[in-house]
């Protein structure tokens, strides 16, 4: 019989593609993954892997029984689930994730009255960015994100996840006071060529919104100040160190001498929740409910 851990180790290298990937998804070391992978071999009297250059790639048993391992792992987390629809009380941890803006204008009023309606629920919150977090919901590691899509660049869902939208704001750009700009009604993305830019670190939504959306415009970006949380991009703004595209939700905390100005053409964010398609449990259900009434709220 096959172990569940090396199912899930076949899984989760056939969903990333590498043995890296996988590792950092289930939280173990590379040469943990291929210690479960080499002993499923032995389990399976197949090789499952071959060398693909200096990576891997599952062979055609690889293949087979990932799609089994996928599907026994869909129908383990199905059980869980009506395990936990047995009982109407909402209990236990549910873990979420989301960027930091987010987080902090949609979740503590949400939190709030889950805590307060369901009080042996556990949450927990960590913050980051979809290309690190999307993989954690995948593996179970998480339950539930709020994530973001930004029309210059949309973010593609894997399979398995569902989303929903919440919020759809307009981004503008964030200059200086002392800016000779600064007290424009609107500005033209291809009006700032040259400028020196600050975005979150690169491979990020926002990082690659902002490239996308200044190369549609005929421009090579500069970023120069990768760093994570608008408020430090912010900082920055003010000194008259850089400019910064900058979602209406992310505006506040700002300090003195900013300026918000509407983009020409049009740039907008979506936020959305994202968590497993097949199955979720009641306290997601719980948490998406009290999300849409915030946002549906006058």
């Amino acid at each position: 019989m096959f172990s569940l851990d090396r199912l899930r180790a076949l899984d989760a290298v056939a969903a990333h593609g590498s043995l890296a990937r996988a590792a950092q998804a289930l939280h173990i070391t590379p040469s943990g993954v291929s210690q479960q992978l080499a002993k499923l071999e032995r389990e399976a009297g197949h090789p499952l892997l071959e060398p693909d250059g200096r990576s891997v790639r599952l062979t055609h048993a690889g293949r087979v029984l990932a799609g089994h391992a996928a599907r026994v792992l869909s129908q383990l987390s199905d059980a869980e689930a009506d395990l936990a629809d047995l009982s109407e009380e909402i209990l236990g941890p549910l873990r979420l994730g989301g960027v930091g803006s987010s987080l902090r204008s949609l979740l503590p009023d949400v939190l709030a009255g889950l805590t307060a309606a369901h009080p042996r629920l556990t949450p927990t919150v960590v913050d980051g960015e979809a290309v690190d977090l999307v993989p954690r919901l995948l593996s179970g590691d998480l339950d539930l994100l709020l994530i973001e899509s930004w029309d210059s660049r949309p973010m593609p869902v894997p399979a398995g996840v569902a989303v929903r939208t919440l919020v759809v704001e307009d981004v503008e750009v964030a200059l200086s006071a002392r800016h000779p700009l600064a007290d424009r009604a609107e500005l033209g993305l291809a009006e700032l060529a040259g400028a020196v830019w600050a975005s979150c670190p690169e491979g990020t939504e926002p990082y690659e919104a902002l490239v996308q959306a200044l190369r549609g415009s005929g421009l090579e970006p500069e970023v120069r100040y990768p760093v994570t949380e608008y408020a430090t991009q912010l900082a920055f703004v003010a000194r008259d160190l850089t400019l910064a595209l900058v979602p209406r939700m992310a505006q506040r905390p700002c300090p003195p001498g900013v300026r918000f100005v509407p983009v020409r053409p049009r740039l907008r964010r979506e936020v959305r929740a994202a968590w497993r398609a097949h199955h979720p449990s009641p306290s997601v259900r719980a948490c998406l409910t009290l999300l849409e009434r915030q946002h549906d709220a006058p």
